[in-house]
């Protein structure tokens, strides 16, 4: 496509001479005969290029290039003055208006050309230039979206698959879906009682401390957080990425926060505060994906299987952790369990056998804690 160039000047014989010399040279040529008029093409023809004569009635060409600078549009357009006058003082006073270059009458024909050309050049590279910047700000646009959205997924989801998710490489987790699921409810035995009786600051403290411990071994060990509940929380594995060994992923997070627990009980009966912990943890269907209204979404799991892990997390004495009989059929070999025989829980018509875990012996994988790995 032919480059365009604005020929503005009031003498006819001038324009059809540099637009016939343009034209020979493959340039598109329009015209104009006054500012006015040349404002106008400018607007409508978008040239490349203006030729601009100095000395105009009315609207001086210094006023005209003052106004192609003063809008935004065109602040870069390219603009060559051409004057009969003194070319000294009148290419200080074009290029205090904002001309790119000067060409005094009678115009040198291959001067006028190569100008043109050079200064199209430039024009082309500045048009690269800022096509380019608005690709790096539609990108970096896309990656704060991005960004914005992998922080959201991280309420719910490791740091790793959060990042799957936001790539695109694996379908949508927050579409309503079917899937076996290995899921774990834990909370702090006697909290209620100790809310109760501790001052506001104190109760926020263990149960910060509590989250921080917790929250690193749920990441550590991939699982999704369902739901903060004060003291309680629900996490789950197998979804929304399956994983071949979910419910040994529960059984050794849960031995682990346990552990750990231990470690802040010594602090927490230091301070006095009177607390344990408990887990339950049950293994089967249920129906996934995102619970709530517009402007406020969470992921959750429906089914039988957190009503009964929630259950089994009730039942928990001080420091235990039931499981249901399926996870241990899962796990039988890698764990030392105490037998309870059926317990009688609320919603389920039958009693549940339960065991608890009294040691993990199973295989450790490294640790997948981004912090630990720091």
């Amino acid at each position: 496509m032919a480059e365009k160039v604005l020929v503005v000047d009031d003498v006819p014989v001038n324009v059809k001479l540099l637009a016939d010399l343009l034209a020979v040279k493959g340039y598109a040529v329009v015209t104009a005969a006054s500012g006015a008029e040349a404002l106008e093409q400018i607007e409508k023809e978008q040239p490349g290029l203006v030729l601009l004569d100095v000395m105009m009635p009315g609207m001086s060409g210094y006023d005209v290039c003052r106004r192609i600078r003063q809008n935004a549009a065109t602040a870069m357009l390219p603009v060559i003055m051409v004057t009969a006058l003194d070319p000294t003082q009148e290419r200080v006073k074009g290029i205090e208006a904002g001309a790119d270059d000067f060409l005094s009458k009678p115009i040198n024909q291959p001067e006028l050309l190569a100008r043109v050309k050079s200064l199209l050049r430039i024009k082309l590279l500045h048009d690269e230039l800022a096509d380019w910047n608005r690709t790096l700000e539609r990108r970096v646009e896309q990656q704060l979206a991005q960004l914005d959205r992998l922080e959201r997924l991280k309420r719910f989801f490791s740091p790793q698959l959060a990042e799957l998710i936001v790539s695109g490489d694996t379908e949508d987790p927050l579409k309503s879906h079917r899937r076996e699921i290995t899921v774990v409810f834990l909370d702090l035995r006697g909290f209620t009682a100790f809310a109760e009786t501790s001052e506001p600051e104190e109760v926020m403290g263990v149960l910060r401390e509590y989250h921080v411990a917790m929250g690193r071994i749920i990441l550590e060990h991939e699982g999704t957080l369902e739901r903060f509940t004060g003291d309680g929380m629900m996490i789950f594995f197998n979804d929304p990425v399956p994983v071949p060994d979910a419910p040994e992923r529960a059984v050794r997070m849960a031995v682990a926060m346990r552990e750990r627990v231990d470690e802040l009980l010594v602090k927490w009966r230091k301070r006095g505060y009177d607390l344990d912990f408990g887990v339950g943890i049950a293994q089967g269907y249920a129906t996934i994906g995102a619970i709530g209204f517009e402007g406020r979404m969470d992921y959750g799991a429906i089914g039988t299987v957190t009503n009964l892990a929630a259950r089994l997390c009730g039942e928990a004495k001080p420091r235990q952790i039931l499981i249901a009989q399926r996870v241990l059929g899962a796990v039988e070999t890698m764990v030392e369990v105490e037998e309870l025989g059926g317990l009688t829980l609320k919603g389920f018509s039958k009693p549940v056998p339960a065991f608890n875990v009294v040691r993990f012996s199973g295989p450790v994988p490294p640790s997948r804690d981004p912090a630990a790995a720091s």
